[in-house]
């Protein structure tokens, strides 16, 4: 069969005399007639999605619908019911039953753009609708049946996603029938400038400029640029240039400007996500709460060791203590969910408190601390005639804490 390649390309508006190019247009115009699934492949911005309207229209089911989806841009939570459609009530705000998109397509074409990032849940319902027909309408128990031809593309290796279970490799076979890959336009560096005259005259003729031109100079830095964003690249660089140079012969100081790929410096910088800062306000709150912890076990034993040389009363202790710690805020309570504690820590002593080092070295006070925390809770349980609801409010710990502590302590 002898395929017209140019007028193909006239008529689909591809420009280029790229032999690889031009063997993908074959391979499109000559599965075309057949119903075998086509994997189309290629990096973003090649112009896939062209290849699915040539088989397509030159397909037997050209006066049926062709359908395009971008599988990427549909929500994983929506994509069985956009694919499939869904019933009445199947969930919330389905209000009335709804057609999906194999269903419409009926008799005609669909094209899966960006297949490979479809959720492996959608892959079993799609591997099922390529080997038998047949689907289910999310909420549905009623087989519905659909006669369409499937063509799929992709800019992801898929054979790494199967390696990661991120992609079915029997859906990748049934998909894969028939595979086109696009060349890369850094492929295509005969077809480089004739590309940008045709985007340069598109622009000119649309805002009535006059068009730009190149230099030698400039040419050869076109054509030996790597253009990782393919065709979708140049026609920006070179629109781009039509509307802010005043100049219309551009040099290749000039278009030097347009060709430097994206620094890390300059790219999107990742935020920290809520709860990052979350996390590392709680870690930095447990912190402080062990070096205020460490600060006040020293100025205890510093008292005690005072009333056990005689320099101190015990009557004179609590005057003493407040002296030290004067209460004038109302303690904030903080909910750690680690271990389920409740800490009471003033929020003046947070805002005014020293930065705590994770290196620095807590002294051993275990024991006595336990000493102290079971006395404490002794004493509140005794006060409340072992009501553990105000014991525990008391402490400032929260009701199932204190149960724990009882247990753990044998109190």
């Amino acid at each position: 069969m002898e395929i017209n390649t140019r007028a193909i390309k006239q008529r689909f508006g591809i420009i280029g005399f790229d032999p690889e190019l031009d063997r993908a247009i074959s391979i499109a115009v000559q599965v075309a007639p057949t119903d075998l699934s086509v994997l189309i492949t290629g990096e973003s911005g090649v112009g896939k999605e062209n290849f699915p309207k040539i088989i397509h229209e030159h397909s037997p089911r050209k006066h049926g619908p062709y359908i395009a989806v971008n599988c990427g841009a549909i929500p994983e939570g929506t994509i069985d019911s956009e694919l499939f459609g869904h019933v009445k009530g199947a969930f919330t705000g389905a209000t009335e039953d709804h057609k999906g998109y194999f269903e419409m397509a009926d008799g005609g074409t669909i094209f899966l753009d960006e297949v490979g990032d479809l959720p492996l849940a959608t892959q079993v319902r799609l591997l099922r609708v390529l080997e038998t027909g047949e689907f289910l309408r999310v909420g549905s128990a009623k087989v519905q049946k659909t006669n369409v031809r499937v063509v799929s593309a992709t800019n992801i290796n898929l054979a790494n996603h199967i390696a990661k279970a991120k992609f079915r490799e029997d859906l990748y076979y049934r998909l894969n029938t028939v595979p086109i890959t696009v060349p890369a336009l850094r492929e295509r560096k005969g077809d480089i400038f004739l590309l940008f005259t045709k985007f340069a005259s598109d622009f000119a003729e649309k805002y009535h400029f006059p068009q730009i031109t190149l230099t030698e100079g400039a040419k050869e830095a076109l054509t030996n640029y790597g253009w990782p964003g393919n065709v979708r690249q140049l026609k920006n660089v070179t629109e781009q240039m039509s509307l802010i140079e005043q100049k219309r012969l551009i040099d290749e100081v000039t278009i030097a400007k347009y060709l430097t790929s994206p620094t890390p410096s300059q790219l999107p910088a990742l935020l920290p996500s809520e709860n990052s800062h979350h996390e590392q306000f709680e870690r930095e709150l447990i912190f402080k709460f062990l070096s205020d912890m460490k600060r006040e076990v020293g100025e205890l034993r510093e008292l005690v060791h005072h009333v056990i040389a005689g320099d101190l009363k015990p009557s004179e202790l609590q005057q003493d203590y407040q002296h030290i710690h004067p209460v004038k805020t109302p303690p904030v309570m903080y909910d750690l969910p680690a271990d389920d504690t409740t800490i009471s820590i003033s929020k003046e002593n947070i805002d005014k408190s020293e930065p705590f080092q994770e290196s620095e070295i807590i002294e051993d006070t275990h024991y006595s601390l336990v000493d102290n925390e079971k006395e404490m809770i002794i004493k509140a349980l005794q006060k409340h005639n072992n009501k553990r609801s105000a014991a525990a409010q008391e402490l400032g710990i929260s009701e199932r804490t204190l149960y724990r502590k009882i247990k753990e302590m044998g109190i």
